[in-house]
């Protein structure tokens, strides 16, 4: 069992000013937060033009997520991710959103996840060669490297393209710039202000989601073209993810998605799956890293089970028990999408408050996840208590146990009829990826640099995780 305390924002002792909050949440949500967050049941604040509640206790997150219609997304989402993810299923609510998620639903089956399991291998192998050519000791920016695998794993399973280094630096780099604008563009949104929004800040974040957009809509074209036309399907990507959503139908309509609707869904598949899932995996290192124990271990689950992904494909991944469990514990402690904000539709009590129809209302898995009344040891990486039978002796009977935890107080995809739509999708890439990492390389820490976290739209490191790379043994 580990013993290792990740590193995050140490809280300050006391509740900031609303209006320190405010212009501290713009560089990072994590900066508003202070030692109380991490045991309050319900929180508020009120600012001129917003009324924003926190909640953390279970039953007021089910409330809230459980019930899309009465707690839509707030509409500050939309207004800042627009211009990037257009009406996708992320920002969209109602109706809209019924249609699109029905739609889609077919190419997140199983069936279809399991499918596509040889492209993330490819991906995989490739990333594994890049690791290779890392000098013995050298230190690599890992942070690069899991959103250079995770883009394209992306590419490759919805598009059936794969991502040269140029291609990757490049979406990197322009999504980089549009999370370090975001918080600054959402933030005034969020808080009723949006004239404190820059013009050119606001150029600058539509610059480069029209970059990133550009690249999608130039390999989606051609297809959807020839789809419409009625022409042969391309062999060899027939198997692939874009490929389900041009057969799609609308049962009522029987109409698809028309072109701007299916770069929405490409986009925000590229964006926030291959984000999400680089943030998770980044996180996941730097943990491994600091405990070389586990780091071991899964190794040597790696060397046995990777093998059989030959001969058994997918039937091989449920195998990797260590692997999933170190991604679903590196997912508690640094959740890729830190807050989620809803929007209250109409007036409506909890607890002793009674939150007004357009309330600002946030479910936060980094606070639930590392909540002191709901988890055992909340702040220490511990991949095995997922797994593990009975509480151990460092687990006082008086606390939680690790699956009435995870039942109530676990949504790092969300919870409710908004659960991420990739959720199985990112699990089997995450146990590969990280199994791929275990088998041919070791990591460990680079002395005197601690990442610290940063919450805009995920959860990622301010200076990087940079760690050093030692290459092992075929085995």
């Amino acid at each position: 069992m580990s013993r290792f305390c990740p590193h995050y924002p140490r809280p300050a002792a006391r509740r900031p000013s609303v209006w320190r909050m405010f212009f501290s949440k713009r560089r990072s949500w994590l900066d508003g937060l202070y030692e109380r967050s991490y045991r309050m049941k319900m929180g508020e604040v009120h600012l001129p033009g917003v009324d924003l509640y926190m909640v953390n206790e279970p039953a007021l997150v089910h409330q809230v997520m459980d019930h899309a219609d009465a707690f839509p997304k707030h509409e500050m989402l939309g207004e800042a991710l627009r211009p990037l993810l257009g009406d996708s299923i992320f920002t969209t609510n109602g109706e809209v959103w019924q249609r699109q998620r029905t739609l889609m639903n077919p190419s997140f089956e199983g069936a279809r996840v399991r499918k596509v399991l040889g492209r993330m291998r490819a991906a995989g192998d490739a990333m594994v060669q890049r690791l290779h050519a890392v000098p013995p000791g050298g230190v690599h920016d890992v942070e690069m490297e899991m959103t250079h695998v995770a883009a394209d794993i992306i590419l490759r399973t919805i598009l059936s393209q794969s991502l040269d280094s140029e291609g990757a630096q490049r979406i990197f780099a322009a999504f980089a710039r549009y999370q370090a604008l975001a918080p600054r563009l959402m933030m005034p949104a969020f808080f009723g202000l949006r004239w404190l929004r820059p013009w050119w800040q606001i150029r600058r974040s539509r610059s480069a989601a029209r970059e990133i957009r550009s690249l999608l809509e130039a390999y989606i074209r051609p297809r959807y073209e020839a789809a419409r036309a009625g022409g042969p399907a391309d062999e060899t990507a027939e198997d692939d993810i874009l490929a389900s959503l041009l057969r799609v139908r609308d049962e009522a309509t029987g109409e698809g998605f028309g072109f701007d609707e299916l770069v929405d869904q490409v986009a925000m598949l590229f964006l926030a799956g291959h984000e999400t899932s680089a943030s998770a995996l980044s996180w996941a290192l730097h943990l491994l890293a600091h405990d070389p124990q586990v780091q071991e271990r899964l190794h040597e689950e790696a060397c046995r089970v990777l093998p059989g992904l030959d001969t058994e494909g997918a039937n091989a991944i449920k195998d990797l028990t260590l692997a999933r469990d170190v991604f679903r514990e590196t997912l508690r402690l640094f959740p890729p999408v830190g807050f989620l904000a809803r929007q209250s539709a109409q007036a409506c009590p909890m607890r002793d408050k009674t939150v007004p129809a357009g309330g600002s209302v946030v479910v936060s898995p980094w606070l639930i996840q590392r909540h002191r009344e709901l988890w055992a040891r909340p702040d220490e990486f511990d991949p095995d208590r997922y797994s593990r039978d009975q509480p151990s002796m460092a687990e006082p009977l008086d606390e939680p146990a690790a699956r009435e935890s995870l039942r109530q107080a676990y949504l790092p995809f969300g919870m409710g009829p908004r659960i991420c739509i990739g959720a199985a999708f990112a699990l089997q890439e995450a146990a590969l990826i990280l199994a791929l990492v275990a088998r041919h390389v070791r990591v460990e820490p680079v002395p005197g640099e601690t990442p610290e976290p940063v919450g805009r739209l995920t959860i990622r490191a301010e200076n990087g995780i940079r760690l050093k790379i030692f290459p092992r043994e075929a085995g």
